[in-house]
């Protein structure tokens, strides 16, 4: 079976548009701001349990997230702010409640919230997907006072059904379907839904809690896709993703590569920061 969403097309045969502002190489920053529930199963470990005896509470690798969202999340805030650039966070609804102070600091600074689910679980095997996202939805536009454009799910993992769902309530434009270098357009049931390019490679929960690299990779697959960008977009503009998790990237011996990678998109000339509606509303108009 072939995609059954986006029809496919080699990258080289896409029309020729032009880039925002001149600039070709669009930089979005995604920080995934989660809520990984006490009384629950953790969705990632950094510590395996004794002997392989699991229990719940999970205090290690709850802690592991803890941190990120009380001094990691405070650096990434102060390095955007620092340096005027916009960013996009994918957020589990449940932040809202459980981290207010974090929540109040990203919409006083002006990031786009996409939605992320209610907490950091998988809506697979949700009995009522329709509902949670719905649900989460809400709870982000009661917050923010603006209907959320975006959505990212937990761990990207979607059901058959979940394009049909989002774009049945308002959502524009999904990161789960990472295919291309440019936004591409997905059919529905309720008409056509933007597939926003996103990454799993430039991703620190990849590379570091998954694959676990030392430290520098990060910034290594960042410069070396700039540099391969800085030659392809000449032919047409490219969406140079970045998937951020506070926990990973902001922890004190890697927050070095987050600095580095923004103030090298900065001395360029052919670069642009950019959030998700704003890429969607450029590509949309560009591509008439």
């Amino acid at each position: 079976m072939s995609n059954p969403r986006i029809p496919y097309q080699m990258s080289s045969a896409r029309k020729p548009i032009e880039p925002p502002a001149g600039k070709p190489i669009i930089v979005h920053m995604v920080v995934n701001v989660e809520n990984w529930l006490f009384d629950g199963a953790m969705p990632r470990k950094i510590i395996t349990a004794p002997h392989g005896a699991e229990s719940i509470p999970d205090i290690p690798n709850y802690s592991w997230a803890e941190y990120g969202m009380r001094a990691g999340m405070p650096r990434i805030l102060d390095l955007f702010k620092s340096r005027g650039i916009p960013a996009s966070t994918s957020i589990n609804a449940g932040v809202i409640e459980a981290y207010p102070e974090c929540s109040n600091a990203m919409l006083e600074a002006g990031w786009e919230f996409v939605g992320h689910g209610m907490h950091q679980k998988s809506m697979q095997g949700e009995e009522d997907e329709a509902g949670l996202i719905q649900s989460a939805l809400d709870v982000l536009k009661s917050f923010t006072g603006v209907q959320t454009r975006g959505w990212l799910s937990p761990g990207l993992k979607e059901t058959t059904d979940t394009p049909d769902i989002l774009k049945s309530l308002g959502v524009d434009f999904v990161f789960d379907w990472v295919v291309d270098d440019l936004p591409s357009w997905m059919t529905t049931k309720h008409g056509p839904l933007m597939s926003m390019p996103y990454n799993v490679e430039i991703n620190d929960s990849i590379v570091y809690a998954i694959e676990k690299h030392a430290t520098g990779e990060m910034y290594q697959r960042f410069s070396n896709t700039l540099e391969t960008f800085g030659r392809e977009s000449s032919q047409n503009p490219r969406v140079l993703a970045v998937g951020l998790h506070p926990h990973l990237i902001a922890v004190p011996h890697r927050i070095h590569e987050l600095e580095r990678m923004l103030d090298d998109v900065l001395a360029r000339d052919d670069t642009i920061f950019m959030n998700g509606s704003q890429i969607a509303d450029w590509y949309k108009a560009a591509e008439g």
